[in-house]
């Protein structure tokens, strides 16, 4: 995720301007952009009121004039059962020789074949690589030379499609992250997570969409285009583990791998209906993707699985975390009825973010009064006042310096991809006359960045709002609780909608800021057929619990719904 725009950009201008000419307005959580007076300032706000208005402008042209081209605003429902297996159960058949890997593969390439040209997912196939591989899973089976146990013990998911993000290094498959300046990188080699995937048995069948430079949230840029949602192909898929999200939730893979530094796993999990975990940070190998978190980031970084099927993420976690899984209870047997069940249906009234949807309050008090009534747990209604600075504390983890006292990466330099030089104005001018290699939200990054970093006594003053508001939540939630809070203020925006609500992320960054494990889980659908969902938060290195209240939820509220059947 990105430190986005203003508020002012686009909407909200009148609150923007007010803070402008009275700092004070904007209290203790104020923008360092709105207390610039100098002319060159006010030049750029300008500028970026102007744009604010083409991008409204454009926005909503193309949503009038640039809407699906496909009759249907939803792909076909799967009619292959093998779709509708997870992957720890397509795994089992494999290893007991009822079903051969290769069709299952095949039925996998085929569902891509139909549906992925309506959502972009997908964005370079293996299909080729991944029917050898098939093959010689079906070979080594044959030869029955080890049993089942073994089989299992070795290669867990044995057979099972994988789809991999694109900002991960998959050996052959292009490297860009969306950035046209590595349009040209291929991968030489696997990330460590997917020689990990790999090497449990796992069939990449391709790479998947993220926004540009996995700085934004919604999942499109110059190379490949746009993601769309299956639920509605005029909704965002979110970012920048978008294209995974999508990919998904159709039904074209059954498991696949993240990276979430703000919510990248857990917003396109959300827009997507299906789970994404954040796992405790250090747990899991970031090593062999693009861009890689350095300095005071690289702890907040978090690599995760994504899938459709709760009961597959423990096994994932366990085969990616490698020698770091150690750090986690994962086999550890979890009494739900015993655990401490804390909810907050809001950040507390942030006029940064928009407000929470009532759709989205309704479904969380459903699984409050099913958790009391049915289950008989313990749950209890809380208010942490400081929620409400979510985005000033993800903001400070972003601004912070290194150990060694460097500046944080800049991200007009990643632009660059580290070599050219990108003058963010004038890609703004080229921008406005389509010329641009660059997508709108990382040329307002790029020119917003230096604005929206904080000074060091920021820094150090909302650091001691983090530490505060992480030791209040730790303490509250010990070894046997979980927080139930939402994974978003809204249901999938429409394309182009982000811009005019850019600090929405907001609900997944602070947990990241904060250093703790969620789970986005799926419960169900809207009025108009969009995911609903809840994020499940836990202490630190306790994500053997938001699991396993993730499988539960799965099992009372029905977990991922296959898209085009509302």
């Amino acid at each position: 995720m990105s430190f986005l725009f203003l508020k002012g950009f686009g909407v909200g201008t009148e609150k923007f301007t007010m803070g402008a000419r009275n700092p004070q307005a904007l209290g203790p959580c104020g923008i360092q952009a709105a207390m610039a007076p100098s002319f060159t300032a006010r030049i750029q706000l300008f500028l970026l009121r102007a744009l604010g208005f083409l991008i409204g402008l454009v926005g909503r042209a193309a949503l009038v004039l640039g809407g699906t081209k496909f009759a249907s605003k939803t792909p076909r429902p799967v009619t292959e059962p093998l779709l509708l297996l997870s992957g720890m159960q397509l795994a089992k058949l494999i290893r007991q020789r009822q079903v051969k890997c290769i069709d299952v593969v095949q039925a996998y390439i085929n569902r891509i074949k139909d549906v992925n040209p309506m959502i972009n997912g997908i964005v370079k196939y293996r299909f080729e690589e991944a029917m050898k591989e098939a093959h010689a899973v079906d070979q080594k089976l044959a030869e029955k030379q080890e049993d089942e146990a073994t089989l299992e013990n070795k290669w867990p998911f044995l057979g099972v499609p994988l789809t991999v993000k694109e900002a991960f290094q998959l050996q052959g498959m292009p490297n860009s992250s969306g950035l046209m300046n590595r349009r040209d990188a291929i991968s030489k080699t696997d990330a460590t997570v997917v020689a990990l995937l790999k090497g449990a048995g796992a069939i990449p069948l391709g790479i998947t969409n993220c926004s540009e430079l996995c700085m934004w949230y919604e999942s499109s840029n110059k190379i490949y285009g746009r993601s769309n949602n299956p639920y509605d192909l005029q909704h965002i898929v979110g970012g920048s583990s978008g294209g995974e999200g999508c990919t998904l939730a159709a039904a074209c893979s059954v498991i696949g791998v993240g990276s979430d530094i703000g919510g990248s796993i857990r917003m396109p999990a959300f827009f997507n209906g299906i789970f994404g975990h954040k796992p405790s940070p250090g747990v899991v190998p970031n090593k062999g993707q693009f861009p890689l978190a350095v300095g005071a980031q690289e702890l907040f970084q978090c690599t995760g699985p994504m899938c459709r099927y709760a009961e597959d993420l423990a096994p994932m976690l366990k085969v990616m975390a490698g020698p770091g899984i150690k750090k986690l209870k994962l086999d550890t047997k979890v009494h739900l009825k015993d655990l401490k069940f804390y909810w907050m249906e809001h950040d507390g009234g942030s006029f940064l973010m928009s407000k929470v949807d009532q759709d989205l309050i309704m479904t969380q008090k459903k699984v409050v009064v099913h958790l009391e009534t049915i289950l008989g747990a313990s749950v209890q209604h809380v208010k942490l006042k400081k929620m409400k600075y979510s985005f000033q504390l993800w903001t400070t983890m972003m601004s912070a310096k290194g150990h060694d006292g460097k500046e944080p990466m800049k991200f007009v330099d990643l632009l660059g991809d580290h070599g050219k030089h990108v003058n963010p104005l004038w890609e703004l001018i080229k921008w406005c006359l389509g010329l641009s290699v660059y997508t709108i939200p990382s040329i307002g990054l790029a020119l917003l960045e230096e604005k929206l970093r904080y000074s060091n006594e920021k820094c150090q003053k909302f650091k001691a709002v983090e530490e505060s508001l992480r030791k209040e939540l730790v303490e509250m939630l010990g070894d046997d609780g979980v927080f139930l809070y939402p994974s978003h203020p809204t249901v999938a925006p429409k394309h182009h909608v982000p811009l005019t609500r850019p600090f929405n992320f907001a609900y997944t960054g602070v947990f990241s800021a904060l250093g703790l494990p969620v789970t986005q889980c799926p419960l169900g659908l809207n009025a108009k057929g969009l995911p609903l969902g809840i994020q499940v938060v836990a202490g630190p290195f306790n994500d053997h619990l938001t699991l396993a209240v993730a499988q539960y939820l799965e099992k009372t509220f029905g977990g991922w719904v296959c898209p085009g059947k509302f």
